[in-house]
């Protein structure tokens, strides 16, 4: 039962696309990531997202629309649903989501991070 400050957190990395765990909940993991650039078309089958932004923002793409995410906004992915997300420029977010949650879902590649680090 510690305090977890965010901003000190997000201090520890600079990279892009490598979630760090900062907490469980309930079977859940909490994660801050810094997104830039453009993910990789996903789905995951099994698992809803939560995505709440800190800094900046980012596009969240879907095959049929495009939602505009600020800092203060809040998306959920359902499972299930395509989705890819696209910064211009470097954005924090808060993530959600089940501890089973691949980070490139139904995808495998070079973003894919079959292990997270916790701080």
């Amino acid at each position: 039962m510690n305090k977890i400050n965010i901003p000190e957190k997000l201090s520890l990395f600079t990279d892009h696309w490598n979630p760090r765990i900062i907490g469980e909940l309930n079977g859940q993991h909490v994660k801050l990531g810094k997104f830039r650039g453009e993910f990789v078309w996903h789905k995951h089958d099994i698992e809803d997202e939560l995505f709440y932004v800190l800094e900046g923002e980012f596009t969240m793409e879907f095959r049929d629309r495009t939602v505009e995410l600020k800092k203060g906004d809040m998306l959920i992915v359902p499972k299930g649903v395509e989705h890819r997300p696209v910064a211009e420029h470097e954005v924090s977010v808060m993530l959600f989501e089940p501890m089973s949650t691949l980070n490139t879902g139904n995808t495998r590649g070079e973003l894919t991070r079959d292990s997270l680090e916790q701080i």
